[in-house]
């Protein structure tokens, strides 16, 4: 059986796969009625630190799995546009507009704004809070080659910074869900790269196809209408089935077979 779906233009800059950058700012005034997007603390040690709950959850896991929360320790979550444009200040008075371009989004165009990026750090008598020690040895590898699994990347990679626009940042990850993340390291892809690969699979012509244990997962792409009030999406009322908005000009449909 089939079920209807009316996706307005403003879903396109909500769900754990928007793309935001110097580019494509955050939609800050957007609310949404997705309980697993409010903000909650990362845990009762880091009530300051917050992300939202989908990203929560799957953090969670990861630590427990690594008993990770004994060597790294939660540096900077979400954070309001106020407080992005206040750490972009302060960067740019006390290290220069070089240093800062590098290392500090502008305000509106970080994904500190979405509460789905967390920066982390080895725990230390001092962090950086700009730029966290968080090397690929010890506990903090161990993370890093389990975050895909549970849904997270590593942003800002080595040799990626043309695409990016940011500097490489071995401590900021983000929250794209699976199986993105997976596919993702897979294929060395930045989240910018992932969004235009996937739109060589548009909904109705071809999927991105990929099999997960004993199910096939199928990706696609739907590009909103333009002039439209909303695009109009047919799926499977039986099977398990999530969207998200790219931030940019459509929709990513991911189906469980």
């Amino acid at each position: 059986m089939k079920r209807t779906l009316s996706l307005s233009r403003e879903k396109i800059h909500t769900g754990s796969l928007i793309l935001v950058n110097s580019k494509h700012r955050y939609q800050e005034t957007l609310k949404t009625s997705d309980p697993l997007a409010v903000l909650i603390p990362i845990n009762e040690n880091f009530p300051a630190v917050k992300l939202q709950r989908r990203a929560v959850v799957l953090l969670t896991s990861l630590m427990k799995e690594i008993s990770g929360w004994h060597g790294i320790t939660a540096v900077s979550g979400w954070r309001s546009f106020q407080e992005q444009e206040q750490i972009w200040n302060d960067t740019l008075r006390e290290q220069g507009l070089s240093f800062t371009k590098k290392y500090v989004a502008a305000p509106g165009c970080s994904e500190h704004q979405t509460g789905l990026a967390v920066d982390l750090g080895q725990k230390q008598k001092t962090i950086d809070f700009i730029r966290p020690y968080f090397p690929y040895s010890g506990i903090c590898q161990k993370f890093r080659s389990k975050a895909a699994e549970y849904g997270f990347i590593e942003r800002y990679p080595a040799e990626k910074e043309a695409i990016t626009g940011i500097s490489h940042e071995p401590w900021h990850f983000r929250y794209v869900g699976a199986p993105h993340a997976q596919i993702m390291v897979r294929n060395n892809l930045t989240l910018e790269e992932y969004i235009s690969f996937l739109e060589h699979f548009p909904r109705g012509e071809r999927a991105y196809k990929i099999q997960s244990r004993n199910q096939q997962i199928l990706i696609s792409y739907q590009k909103f209408i333009p002039d439209s009030a909303a695009t109009t999406l047919m799926i499977d009322s039986g099977l398990p089935c999530s969207i998200s908005g790219n931030n940019t000009d459509g929709f990513i449909i991911t189906e469980w077979k």
